[in-house]
């Protein structure tokens, strides 16, 4: 993976995390990282984001970010839920996430499930590896769509990512889900695949550090 998309990844894992006071004091460097790769790069998506988080009044940022991302705002952060909602093989889904980590010596803790967006950005962009989100590109891209008929400033967060991927975008959300069916096969007995579709900080030396917004949660080695 290029610097550049390693530094997008990364970004775009801070800017989802929680609207506090530290992530307000790094913006400067986030913005000043972005801007270095160019006018015309992926990273140019997330200035917007980063700039109405600068300029944004903090409990109005807090708010919005829960109303945002509550699970019933069909904004979910959790990547399988998009194409494995709660079935019983989303569990399978969520192992594969947690041995990806623990082969590079990782661990997720905070009580966080491993399909966390911030999560998966943070390790991507870390081990340099976007094997992870090139797999569940169709949930980054349903997500991405949602934000963005919600008028949501966080679309701007998948837009980048997958932006900084192989391959073009879908153009909506029929060639999204076309896009979803179209993974590698899977058992699906007794289940009715993708029909829940029809609905619409991470790496840190100590977790004591300092306390965790509600959506927070940590990446460790």
């Amino acid at each position: 993976m290029p610097y550049r998309t390693a530094v997008v990844l990364q970004a775009a894992a801070r800017l989802l995390g929680w609207p506090d006071r530290e992530l307000r004091d790094e913006l400067g460097t986030v913005r000043a990282a972005l801007r270095e790769g160019g006018a015309d790069g992926p990273g140019a998506l997330l200035l917007p984001l980063a700039a109405h988080l600068a300029e944004g009044e903090p409990g109005a940022l807090e708010a919005d970010y829960v109303r945002t991302f509550d699970f019933a705002s069909r904004h979910c952060l959790h990547l399988t839920w998009w194409t494995d909602g709660d079935t019983r093989r989303r569990g399978e889904a969520l192992l594969r996430f947690q041995n990806a980590y623990r082969a590079r010596g990782f661990a997720v803790r905070g009580g966080e499930l491993p399909d966390f967006l911030p999560v998966v950005l943070e390790f991507c962009a870390g081990t340099r590896d976007d094997t992870l989100l090139r797999a569940h590109r169709p949930a980054l891209e349903l997500l991405r769509l949602a934000l963005a008929e919600s008028g949501s400033p966080y679309a701007a967060v998948p837009a980048a990512v997958c932006a900084a991927l192989p391959g073009a975008s879908p153009a909506d959300r029929a060639q999204a889900l076309a896009m979803a069916r179209g993974g590698p096969p899977r058992e699906d007995v007794g289940l009715a695949p993708y029909g829940h579709l029809r609905l619409l900080p991470l790496l840190a030396p100590d977790a004591g550090q300092r306390p965790r917004g509600p959506r927070e949660t940590e990446l460790r080695r």
